[in-house]
């Protein structure tokens, strides 16, 4: 009689070994999950958690030691490159591995075998950008470089260590949520994450798909007028009045470009699925020692970028014998990127430059293995891409390539609207380079001499590299492959059925915009455009420019510099452009036609101090309003295309309307009315007022609690547990402070170079990948806070310094 039950038993207990051990659509098998073995229990780390560690790896050719301080900083003293490289790859797999793994599979167009279906468009356009085929390109030159690659490889092995010797419940947490392991990492996968950033970084300055269509529903004069090459209130990179040589290399236009590429007004429906945020930037800027209290000079650089939980950034200090540096370093890949060592300082902010253009492709039919070019059809490369999906089929895309590069958009993918046009891509990115080569020597350079040979081979992303030393040199350089087009070459879509509308060549190295030791005593970069209109070549992209003007002016009026003062200005929240806009603003408000709910909102707009502090109504408002009135002016005209044109930068709309306060684009196209400036800012701010209205019902009127700000962890929505939401902290994109919603400065860095070296740094984070560690958020409080922590340069002496938490001995 009790068999019976025991089978019953038998069947409940296998299905629910069954059950426990399936995935479940998006939840994770709960068997391995709930372990207490080797489940999600295992990543709560104690508060108390040690590191101490005494590790043998074979790969290594002497001993080495990491000496982790109170804030999880490895200090790594190794005998030799390859050592130190190793132990690199190593901590960041053992502090960053899901990070690493995640942004460089999304890289490669693989993101679906993580997320599933939904990830598909995107990972058909990363192929179709030809992000692997760009890495590949990368790692045909690094390959050529036998101590390079030996460097690669050194750090790609210590990844590897460390993967090897990992328990399955080492493994991170979102592995096990997300039920997937990590797979072995590879120099290739290095190089992905560089052209990660190199999209990040590039993708975002051009518009030429928009530009296009904006070209088939407005005449020249208005694209001048709305997209200008200079804006009037420049204050560039290279100070005004720097004479420059006569340009190395004139490109020609092509005879027909009047009637194919400017009188071309055909539009496109293609558009990016993952365009890099627009504010992708920085701030940097340097100090000669003749405007600071030390007489040394003063370096300051942070990086604007998506912020995120684990952060971008990794900090760590890399010594051996010959060298000595400190700062922070991309988990992937070898080296310090932004910091310093005992002789000088550097730090980068993106350039802003267009380097990407699109060309139209005529295949000659829809097998895509031919297309015509130069009077003849000429074979494609085809690539069919294999994309696997998490819980869905195998997609299968085919890729053709051209003499552009890879053709991104064709009938099949974002372009079934555009009469089937074929977008080929031609991308400096795709072309064999070696930047790594940049932060190796940087990482080990000793004075201008060096830092300028350093930068050379960096091609893209174009990046302004700041630059101090201890014997008082300060310098910055536009460094990059940048093409030499002619005038308002690659705005809009090309011809590509000839080699005409090729780039025909790049500006020479050297003439590439610099300054070096300026009289005036200072240099800053801000995503400004780098030179005035006397720079002989023409230079598209897409430039911000107010936090420029907010930095040229403070520094100009500044000295007795200290590194206290430099902290305040990287926090600064005055809001240059609403200074300019204010005027406008009330100048042509109909205050006498408001309600008293309009004139409340107006109230608080005329009493405001222009700071974008956490608490400000005022910018609050400010940006409302803002937005509204861009909203009167442009978007009758821009929205007569689809996908709609690009709005003008703030910037522009406030100088055209400087300029002439009749501008044609005030009046609605829409209306029978001829409306005037008046019209529009009144009617701007009573559209701003209803939207207020409802903001502060919902006790969001004061700037912090309007836009959220927030670090979220990679996945963001799927793990909203892992965020910090509601910080208290200000700014935005065009404000030296330029925190927005979910991006801004992603790392602040000062440094003074005195003997001994002073600096300081912070950023949204902590050194830990892990949720469940002490060390994956800590960062955070200090960086709202705008303080900073003195970065603790380790000497060989300080081997038993009371900041030396943990050793970590490699053998």
């Amino acid at each position: 009689m009790r068999i019976v039950p025991f089978a019953a038993s038998l069947v409940v207990t296998a299905g629910l070994v069954f059950a426990l051990n399936k995935q479940w659509g998006a939840i994770p098998p709960m068997g391995k999950f709930l372990s207490p073995q080797h489940g999600f229990w295992q990543n709560a780390e104690p508060v108390s958690q040690g590191f101490n560690a005494n590790l043998h790896f074979p790969e290594l050719k002497g001993k080495a030691e990491v000496y982790l301080d109170e804030r999880l900083v490895p200090h790594i003293f190794a005998e030799n490159d390859e050592d130190l490289y190793f132990i690199q790859g190593y901590l960041h797999a053992k502090f960053r591995l899901f990070q690493m793994d995640l942004q460089t599979k999304a890289a490669a167009g693989r993101a679906s075998e993580i997320a599933g279906k939904k990830a598909i468009n995107f990972d058909r356009e990363q192929r179709r950008l030809g992000m692997v085929y760009a890495a590949e390109n990368t790692m045909k030159e690094v390959d050529k470089d036998p101590a390079t690659k030996a460097l690669f490889d050194a750090y790609t092995n210590g990844v590897n260590a460390y993967i090897g010797s990992m328990k399955e419940s080492q493994l991170p947490l979102e592995y096990k949520l997300l039920n997937f392991k990590p797979e072995k990492w590879s120099n290739i996968r290095t190089a992905l994450l560089l052209k990660m950033m190199a999209k990040m970084l590039s993708s975002g300055t051009e518009s030429d798909l928009a530009n296009t269509n904006a070209k088939s529903v407005l005449m020249p004069d208005e694209l001048k007028l709305i997209y200008p090459a200079v804006h009037d209130s420049l204050l560039p990179i290279i100070p005004k009045g720097t004479v420059f040589d006569k340009p190395g290399i004139v490109p020609v236009q092509p005879a027909t470009a009047d009637s194919l590429y400017f009188g071309n007004t055909k539009p496109v429906a293609a558009v990016e699925n993952s365009k890099p945020d627009i504010n992708n930037g920085s701030n940097n800027w340097v100090v000669a020692g003749s405007k600071t209290q030390s007489g040394a000079p003063i370096l300051c650089n942070d990086p604007h970028l998506e912020l995120s939980l684990p952060s971008i950034w990794y900090e760590m200090q890399l010594r051996t014998p010959t060298s000595n540096t400190y700062g922070v370093s991309l988990p992937g890949s070898p080296f310090i990127i932004i910091g310093f060592n005992d002789s000088i300082a550097w730090g980068v902010t993106n350039s802003q430059r267009d380097v990407k253009d699109y060309y139209d492709i005529k295949f000659k039919d829809k097998t895509k293995t031919e297309y015509w070019f130069n009077g003849q059809w000429v074979k494609t490369k085809l690539k069919v891409e294999e994309i696997k999906v998490k819980g869905g089929a195998t997609v299968y895309d085919t890729v053709a390539y051209t003499i552009f590069g890879p053709v991104i958009f064709d009938e099949s993918f974002s372009n079934a609207n555009a009469a089937n046009r074929n977008l080929a891509v031609r991308w400096v990115a795709h072309d064999p380079s070696n930047e790594a080569l940049t932060f190796y020597h940087l990482n080990r350079s000793k004075n201008y001499d060096d830092y300028e040979q350093a930068i050379k081979p960096f091609e893209c992303p174009g990046q302004n590299f700041v630059f101090a030393s201890k014997s008082g040199d300060i310098a910055i350089w536009q460094q990059g492959k940048f093409p030499a087009r002619w005038n308002r070459q690659g705005l809009y879509v090309m011809p590509g059925e000839d080699s005409s509308y090729m780039w025909q060549g790049f500006i020479p190295q050297a003439e590439n915009p610099h300054s070096k030791n300026p009289e005036r005593g200072y240099l800053q970069s801000a995503n400004q455009r780098a030179v005035d209109s006397t720079y002989p070549y023409f230079i598209p992209g897409t430039n911000i420019t107010p936090r420029g003007i907010t930095i040229d002016r403070l520094l100009a009026s500044m000295n007795g510099i200290t590194p206290a003062d430099m902290m305040s200005l990287q926090n600064n929240y005055f809001n240059t452009l609403a200074e300019d806009a204010k005027e406008i603003l009330l100048g042509y408000v109909k205050e006498t036609e408001l309600s008293a709910t309009e004139k409340k909102y107006l109230d608080i707009f005329k009493t405001w101090d222009l700071l974008a502090s956490p608490d400000s109504k005022g910018q609050t408002v400010y940006q409302a309003w803002w937005d509204s009135l861009e909203v009167e002016v442009w978007k009758d005209e821009l929205s007569r295309i689809k996908p709609e044109a690009p709005w003008p930068q703030k910037q522009t709309l406030l100088e055209c309307l400087k300029r002439d306060s009749a501008m044609k684009f005030i009046d609605n196209i829409n209306t029978p009315k001829i409306e005037t400036l008046y019209d529009v800012v009144t009617a701007a701010l009573r559209k701003a007022s209803v939207y207020l209205a409802t903001e502060e019902a919902a006790g969001k009127l004061e700037w912090s609690k309007f836009k959220n700000p927030t670090v979220y962890h990679l996945l963001k929505d799927a793990l909203p547990a892992f965020a910090r939401t509601g910080l208290h902290v200000g700014g935005n994109g065009d404000i030296v402070n330029a925190v927005t919603h979910s991006h801004g400065p992603s790392w602040r860095m000062i440094v003074q170079l005195t003997s001994p070296t002073e600096a300081y740094g912070v950023y949204p984070g902590g050194q830990s990948g892990n949720p469940g560690s002490k060390y994956y958020d800590d960062y955070i409080d200090k960086w709202v806070e705008g303080k900073y922590y003195k970065l603790w340069f380790m000497r060989d002496g300080d081997r038993t310094d009371k900041n030396i938490k943990w050793t970590m001995k490699f053998n």
